[in-house]
């Protein structure tokens, strides 16, 4: 026993018998405390950085649909009866269900996740009727995505040059951004 008690004074300096090899209590909490603090710092840049990632998207997708109304416009001389459902269904011809085709609205994003934005495509004219009613004119469109994310940015495209968004989404109009917008 004497042997055995020297090889380990040799080794670790000091006398330690065989359940002297765990953590401490305070080990274990500096450790949970630090992992605490990384937490902390690190949810608030993933959901900052997912907030970006879903107005990419957005500001992608009315990119997308201002290139196919001109290109509507185009073939017909006009944005009249454009609607943007054969842009939405799936690889055998189904209407995906994330587009509302009878208000043309698109819920964002496409892979039927949780809803961040909401996407409507109107005729620019008095009223903002749909560009498939018999009743628009088809001069103008206007693009308006308002996000379900009061932390994040409202957007709006329009046939006239408007490109604007803003946080405060009941600012956002069909002919405008309002109040603390900014040009995206």
């Amino acid at each position: 026993m004497q042997k055995r008690v020297d090889i380990m004074k040799k080794e670790t300096g000091k006398i330690r018998s065989h359940h002297g090899y765990g953590f401490t209590l305070i080990e274990l909490m500096v450790t949970v405390a630090i992992v605490a603090i990384f937490a902390a710092i690190a949810f608030p840049s993933y959901q900052a950085y997912t907030r970006k990632a879903y107005a990419a998207q957005t500001q992608q997708e009315i990119q997308k649909l201002a290139e196919q109304l001109e290109r509507h416009k185009a073939r017909n001389f006009n944005y009249k009866g454009f609607d943007a459902s054969f842009l939405y269904k799936d690889a055998s011809g189904v209407l995906i269900s994330n587009f509302n085709k009878n208000k043309q609205e698109l819920s964002l994003p496409v892979d039927g996740s949780s809803t961040k934005y909401i996407l409507s495509i109107v005729d620019q004219t008095e009223g903002n009727p749909l560009l498939i009613n018999s009743t628009s004119l088809g001069q103008g469109w206007a693009i308006k995505a308002l996000s379900t994310d009061d932390k994040n940015d409202s957007f709006l495209k329009t046939s006239n040059g408007i490109q604007c968004k803003n946080k405060t989404k009941a600012n956002i109009t069909f002919s405008g951004c309002g109040v603390g917008s900014e040009i995206w």
